[in-house]
């Protein structure tokens, strides 16, 4: 058999956080990404020379490292940091108490016993910082301080560097003195991540694409319309100009960048969001990219569905989806590849909730299985998987920041005799397209559309004041009397304005703790071309454009359950239940296949907790191919309940406390169209008004395949006797 070319891919990005106009950054994102994924993923791979990938890092991101390392910049978190805690103001105080814990609870807080402390008593969800403030000492905010900037920093970078190392170990009562330590070392991280990348990319090991200069959605700054292909009934803006020239600026000016600071010209390009139309092949060919990448619903659409997956997930001519292809318009060509979002899926969001060894080895079986059954029909060639996903966002969901599971893949596929670790333009150079796509279906990365930005009231809000805006300013370059400096500025706050994050948050597709900043950003990068040009800004750009209710994760339960467990689906035994539709709870990720498990509802009577579980058909038959479906309690710490066998007669429902059975626990489970299950508060220990914090896991061969919530826990309070009383009257 070939070898299977194995490519990684890791797209690093950030929105451009700076406010050039007032010189504030509201937003610490590329700093302490910098310190933990930017820098810690270069270093992965430094460990093993012989390992081979691709690292999208776009030019937005590039320009931001520079302002803090080469221009002395800053932003509001680090200026909090920075000041002694003996100094700081009340309002600065608060500002620490509600930022300062911006990290995964359980995987970045609470392994440190001194900063989950500081966390538990911040009292989240129950007091404002204001209210909180008082409980705390001037120890305990520097501690806070540095807590935050320490956990943001890579493990490989404490492996690396005894002294920080050091700082970590004494874990608590710091002085200023270490604070500035801690920062200085901040600064030098920072400092290596270029140059970092550019020795791993000039050694032959990586591959450093970009993408245009912002971020934007090049389809849609080249014709807004082309969203109606993928979603006819799309509700268009009012403007529909093109921004082609724009379009072709971000390209050549991301390639510009890129060519300056790693010394030659990219070969590929990941276009923002794996966006992709017809239209825009000319002007990235032009500019000398080679190859593209996108997502492999764009290829079943292109090709009229003849390249799909069934329900089941199997591909229909698998051979025609692990091979680049070609795409050209007007004189121009690419080659294009499309990413295995299943494969791409799993190290985002399932991979964390297993062995990390066994999650490396499982990626590895499956790229193996992708070689055996492409081979037959591939000419000989060898397969090209590409996984394809955010090369910082996920890792912090991860135990131990992905360090062992990146390390196991590295080494175990770099010695791998039938898989070979690859750089995309070393494959599509060696085994060029040789099949072409007639017409490139216009869509992103994400079920294969550009729902997420535009359609929506909110998201056309935003581009027609973009599109008022910069007519504006094509008027006032028209008229020939601003000196030309003063009308470049203003452009770049325009391209600023039309990358893509800030549509990203608008809608109810995404939401954050900071949509409210996403929202003042983008207005006023359009505000700043009014005001560069002399002229106040317009009184739209001062009314916020986010004006939705965000989803929260879950309802809650309204009234007590009267179930009977039976695993029958019965609407009104389950009516005032609390309620969790599976989907992302991660703003800055996606996950685009489907997993096992779609809603729960959740509840109780006075003596017991109950749980119910849907799946896409019926329990019974999805569940069949699980070894286990467990419910994890956060609170009340150390209990869980499992299920095995739970799509077969013979299924058994045992509770556990810190990993030893629960001898004579009454839990009842059935299994039919629906899971129902229950357990008694006293078998959980819980008195009422305890809180109940928990998720719900299926795992198959012992690797967790779904997780509802994905991101944090469904969670209520143990009733007391007078809930129903209390929430009729509410």
């Amino acid at each position: 058999m070939q070898p299977i070319s194995l490519a990684l891919f890791w797209h690093q990005h950030q929105p451009y956080y700076p406010d050039d106009g007032s010189g504030e950054t509201l937003m610490p994102w590329v700093r302490l990404h910098g310190t933990k994924d930017y820098y810690g993923m270069a270093l992965h791979l430094k460990e093993v020379p012989e390992f081979r990938c691709t690292i999208n890092i776009v030019p937005s991101l590039l320009t931001q490292i520079l302002r803090y390392t080469d221009q002395k910049g800053s932003d509001r978190h680090l200026d909090v940091s920075r000041v002694p805690a003996d100094g700081l103001s009340e309002v600065d105080a608060m500002y620490i108490l509600d930022q300062f814990f911006m990290a995964s609870v359980d995987n970045m807080i609470r392994p440190h016993p001194r900063y989950h402390e500081l966390y538990l008593k911040r009292g989240f969800g129950r007091d404002t910082a204001e209210k909180a403030l008082p409980r705390f000492s001037e120890r305990d905010l520097r501690d806070l301080q540095i807590w935050n900037n320490l956990t943001w920093m890579h493990p490989l970078a404490f492996e690396k560097d005894l002294e920080l190392r050091e700082l970590r170990n004494k874990g608590r009562h710091w002085t200023e003195s270490d604070k500035q330590r801690l920062l200085d070392k901040q600064l030098a991280i920072l400092r290596e991540i270029i140059p970092l990348h550019r020795e791993l990319a000039d050694s032959g090991q990586i591959e450093l694409t970009t993408t245009p200069f912002y971020h934007p959605i090049l389809p849609l700054l080249w014709d807004k319309r082309c969203a109606r292909q993928a979603m006819p009934e799309c509700e268009l803006p009012k403007f529909l100009e093109s921004y082609a020239a724009d379009a072709k600026l971000q390209i050549e000016r991301g390639v510009a960048l890129h060519k300056k600071l790693f010394g030659s010209p990219p070969v590929g390009m990941w276009p923002s969001e794996g966006s992709v139309s017809q239209d825009i092949i000319p002007a990235i060919a032009q500019a000398g990219i080679e190859w593209i990448a996108t997502d492999e619903e764009i290829l079943a659409r292109s090709t009229n569905g003849w390249i799909s997956r069934d329900a089941q997930g199997h591909m229909r001519h698998p051979e025609m989806l692990y091979r680049p292809w070609r795409v050209e318009e007007q004189g121009s060509q690419l080659q294009i590849v499309f990413r295995d979002h299943g494969l791409s899926d799993l190290i985002g969001f399932h991979y964390q909730r297993s062995d990390p060894v066994r999650a490396a080895q499982d990626l590895l079986g499956r790229t193996e299985a992708i070689g055996r059954a492409v081979e037959p029909n591939n000419a000989g060639k060898p397969a090209l998987v590409s996984v394809i996903l955010d090369g910082e966002n996920c890792w912090e969901y991860y135990p131990d920041g992905g360090v062992e599971f990146l390390r196991t893949l590295y080494r175990s596929a770099a010695r791998h005799p039938s898989i070979r670790p690859t750089r995309i333009r070393d494959h599509v150079r060696d085994h060029p397209a040789s099949d072409r796509i007639g017409r490139l279906f216009a869509g992103s990365w994400i079920s294969h559309n550009f729902a997420i930005w535009i359609g929506h009231h909110e998201d056309n809000t935003a581009w027609d004041l973009l599109h008022q805006t910069r007519q504006f300013l094509v008027q006032a370059q028209g008229k020939g009397n601003v000196p030309a400096e003063t009308i470049a500025r203003a452009w770049e706050e325009m391209y600023i304005a039309e990358g893509s994050d800030w549509f990203w948050w608008f809608g109810d597709d995404h939401s954050s703790a900071q949509d409210d900043l996403f929202d003042q950003l983008f207005r006023k990068h359009l505000q700043n071309v009014y005001q560069i040009l002399g002229t106040q800004p317009p009184s739209p750009l001062n009314r916020p454009i986010t004006r939705m209710v965000r989803r929260t994760i879950h309802s809650e339960p309204r009234g007590f359950l009267d179930v009977k467990v039976d695993g029958r689906r019965t609407y009104f035994e389950w009516i005032n239940a609390g309620h969790y539709i599976s989907g992302s709870e991660r703003g800055t990720m996606t996950l685009v296949t489907e997993g096992v498990i779609r809603e729960v509802f959740f509840g109780f009577n006075l003596e017991q907790l109950m749980l119910r579980v849907d799946t896409g058909h019926t329990a019974q038959e999805d569940l069949a191919r699980m070894q286990e479906v467990r419910v994890q309690f956060v609170e009340p710490a150390g209990y869980e309940i499992r299920i095995s066998e739970p799509g077969r007669p013979g299924l058994k429902a045992r509770l556990f406390r810190n990993r030893e059975e629960v001898a004579g626990a009454q839990v009842k489970v059935a299994v039919g169209q629906i899971l129902e299950m229950t357990v008694p508060f006293a078998d959980l220990g819980l008195a009422p008004e305890d809180p109940i914090h928990l998720y719900v896991e299926a795992l198959a061969e012992g690797q967790s395949v779904d997780r509802a919530p994905r991101e944090g826990a469904l969670e209520m309070r143990a009733p007391n006797p007078d809930y129903e009383k209390i929430m009729w009257q509410a």
